[in-house]
């Protein structure tokens, strides 16, 4: 599985409505240090909707060189127009990623052909790990597993999937249908351990943003048999994996890494500022796990 392990969907640190870049290598050389197995830039975390493509390329090309192959950088390629997926697909390979993460068109509201011929075309366009992200809560399409398990099998560089909907009937058909050699990874914090259980081989995790040393450890440890302490993890993670939820994602994880002096408290409109009452609670609870 050439995706396992703790991935963070990073947080894109933004200085006077530009990006800041030092913060971002800052932040990036942080998440390494800590162990994080990998590292995935332009993701919905990191407000990739509303980067433009210069800056879009820009963030891509930053995370590759500064991880320096030390971690798999997994970027952020997806898009609701299959030819602008292709184009942004290429460019990730072309820019050293080592995959990209492709999510479901949204808006358009395909049919599950009409998802098969979108990620099929990217595939075939583009010889390089693909990775698919299913989340319906923001798209408005459900990738099914028996479309997941046609893509599987007809576009070998489809190695993956994250998979966010919430339905652990559902994850367990994804590698009923794709196999046990399918890369599934949890695209929800709290579903970590139960993805694992299954046969998944890590998550692309939110809150790995502020805690990737616990998050890395968690997926090891049920790597290596001890469900013990994954386990113990699991709940100890728990309330953060609330609390970065207090409001849509990334304001609260983007809060919480301006509390612990990571970041700029800077977001692109339609994303405003968390509420001041949730802002109390997220500081409680980042002050509980000893994050301030």
């Amino acid at each position: 599985m050439r995706f396992s392990g703790a991935y963070t969907a990073l947080a894109t640190p933004f200085k006077d409505g530009a990006l800041d870049e030092a913060r971002y290598r800052g932040f990036i050389e942080w998440q390494i240090e800590q162990g994080i197995n990998g590292l995935v830039p332009c993701g919905t975390t990191g407000e990739a909707a509303t980067l433009s493509h210069d800056e879009h390329e820009q963030v891509i090309h930053i995370c590759v060189e500064q991880a320096k192959g030390r971690v798999s950088v997994l970027a952020g390629a997806g898009s609701n127009n299959t030819a602008e997926a292709i184009r942004l697909t290429r460019f990730a390979k072309d820019a050293g990623a080592d995959g990209a993460l492709l999510i479901t068109p949204y808006y358009n509201k395909p049919t599950q052909e009409g998802l098969y011929r979108h990620f099929a075309a990217i595939a075939n366009a583009v010889d390089f790990p693909l990775v698919l992200y299913n989340v319906p809560g923001r798209t408005g399409c459900n990738l099914l597993p028996p479309t997941l398990g046609r893509l599987a099998r007809e576009c070998p560089n489809i190695v993956g999937v994250k998979e966010a909907t919430g339905d652990l009937a559902q994850v367990s058909e994804v590698l009923e249908y794709c196999g046990s050699n399918f890369c599934l990874l949890s695209g929800d914090d709290f579903t970590v351990l139960p993805i694992l259980s299954v046969g998944g081989c890590g998550v692309i995790s939110v809150t790995s943003n502020i805690m990737p040393a616990p998050m890395a450890k968690l997926c090891s440890s049920f790597a290596q048999g001890d469900l013990e302490s994954a386990q113990s993890l699991h709940f100890a993670l728990a309330p953060l994996n609330r609390a970065m939820f207090l409001e849509t994602n990334p304001i609260p994880v983007k809060t919480a890494l301006h509390m612990m002096g990571f970041m700029d408290l800077e977001f692109r409109l339609p994303l405003c500022p968390l509420s001041e009452g949730n802002a109390v609670k997220l500081r409680e609870t980042l002050r509980s796990a000893n994050l301030l």
